[in-house]
């Protein structure tokens, strides 16, 4: 049987949220994560309006228990969002939640006198939609060089451009890389388990700061560990990180965000419209990913890019195959996505620099692509069979040992190659503004590729090289 890779993730990311019971939408669709028996509104007024208005539908419609209705935890958060009881989050399993579904329905006809959006589920916002990344990090062979090479450039203090990342934290031996070795920020919480084996995701930030320094060497890098839980985080406390982010340090040129989520609408999400206001006001540009989930629905924060109060502030950005040539089979795309840069095989640091780390396959790779596609994609190579896509022992999950540089494919990692390019853009123009910085990249971009039929910019890196891939024999 095929792998069911987004209910493997699900489980994945249940284990590291134990306290949050979770369900899959819409409707066990697959599409998003959110917490089960909660929605979130705006507090104030706001919320009083979704309070009282789920009570009377609960108590004339729906049949369910509307003295479950009240507040849940802290009365508020930083970014003004307060979370709303509608039942026990005990009852039922993870596919979908009926009394989410019915606040929701409720509170349509408010929106739409209101002319805007009250109420929202708990999304889960997670660098692992879909696919894990775009796969799992494979070992390159020693003496490999990273994908996109280091650019030929001096880092000067003085000068360089300051790159926030939002994602895991730094490994413990990030500095042994000279690209990353005057990168500072936060430690990866918890590396490997107690068997001494890598976790999942760890190393996802540092390879992401790896590629940035390598586009645009002349950046000051910092990293913040705001993903470490099986990178993923609940909408309602999203919001509050990316604000706790950006404080520590002062708003950064470029903010470099490699994670979001789908959730079935074209307005945005209510955790981080706070954040999301703020940051219009501010010179920062945030380049975010696109998404693995190979489809075209909006995906957050990364789709304000199509809205006009934002479209200034946000770039979005899709992954491109191996080649170049192509969108890549996992990545997202559609019109809100703004540009796409090389997002499959690229090499960058992870860990194991001086000391061999091994690493488990979570995920089985698949027969076909599982997106339709028929090159030498990373849904089928290189093989490799996973500890969560093998329930029933019958296959033993591989091994491998990593050593310094990994490859890595998804939008994650698109994301950074555009950051860089944008970086290096501002050194070589000696040019202040971020965002007339993409502006001027962008106009200036002659390269394109097609996507699903449409004709996209494409973002290459001139340090970049095509990775060429055939596939193995076919198995007996």
């Amino acid at each position: 049987m095929a792998p069911q890779r987004f209910r493997e993730q699900f489980a994945q990311i249940q284990r590291s949220m134990p306290d949050v019971p979770l369900a899959i939408g819409p409707d066990e669709a697959g599409e998003f994560l959110y917490e089960k028996g909660v929605v979130l509104a705006r507090d104030g007024e706001e919320a009083r309006v979704v309070e009282d208005t789920v009570r009377e539908h609960f108590t004339t419609f729906a049949g369910l228990s509307p003295d479950r209705v009240r507040r849940a935890g802290p009365e508020t958060n930083r970014s003004g969002i307060t979370r709303i009881q509608v039942a026990d989050p005990s009852e039922g399993d993870g596919s979908g939640d009926p009394a989410v579904a019915g606040a929701l329905r409720a509170l349509s006809a408010a929106e739409g006198r209101a002319g805007r959006r009250l109420v929202s589920r708990n999304h889960v916002v997670s660098i692992a939609v879909n696919a894990c990344p775009g796969d799992e990090p494979v070992p390159v062979p020693p003496g490999a060089r990273p994908n996109p090479a280091a650019a030929r450039a001096v880092h000067d203090p003085d000068s360089a451009v300051s790159v926030l990342v939002v994602d895991t934290g730094l490994m413990h031996d990030h500095a042994a890389y000279p690209l990353l070795a005057h990168t500072r920020g936060d430690a990866q919480v918890e590396e490997c388990g107690e068997d001494g084996v890598l976790k999942q995701y760890c190393g996802h930030g540092t390879f992401i700061a790896g590629l940035v320094a390598a586009v645009a060497p002349n950046t000051d890098i910092t990293v913040r560990n705001t993903l470490n839980d099986a990178g993923a985080i609940l909408e309602y406390e999203f919001g509050d990180k990316l604000f706790e982010a950006v404080e520590r340090d002062g708003w950064p040129d470029v903010i470099s965000l490699s994670a979001g989520t789908s959730n079935g609408r074209t307005d945005g999400l209510l955790g981080v419209d706070a954040f999301m206001r703020e940051l219009r006001e501010q010179p920062t540009l945030l380049v975010a990913a696109a998404g693995n989930n190979g489809s075209d629905a909006h995906f957050w924060p990364a789709a304000y890019a199509e809205l006009p109060d934002y479209e200034n502030a946000v770039l979005s950005v899709g992954a491109l195959r191996a080649d170049g040539r192509q969108g890549a089979c996992f990545s997202n795309h559609g019109s809100w996505v703004r540009a796409y840069a090389p997002g499959e095989r690229l090499t960058s640091a992870l860990t194991g620099f001086g000391t061999p780390v091994p690493y488990v396959y979570q995920h089985s790779t698949y027969d076909t692509c599982r997106y339709g596609f028929g090159y030498a994609c990373t849904c089928r190579h290189p093989r490799h069979t996973g500890v969560l896509s093998e329930d029933d022992g019958s296959a033993k999950p591989d091994q491998v040992m990593f050593e310094g540089l990994a490859q890595w494919s998804g939008t994650s990692f698109a994301t950074p190659v555009a950051v860089g390019m944008i970086a290096a853009h501002m050194t070589a123009q000696a040019q202040t503004d971020p965002r007339k910085a993409r502006r001027q990249l962008m106009d200036a971009t002659t390269e394109h590729a097609d996507v699903r039929g449409a004709r996209v910019p494409a973002l290459l890196p001139p340090t970049w090289r095509p990775v060429r891939v055939s596939l193995p024999p076919a198995r007996p």
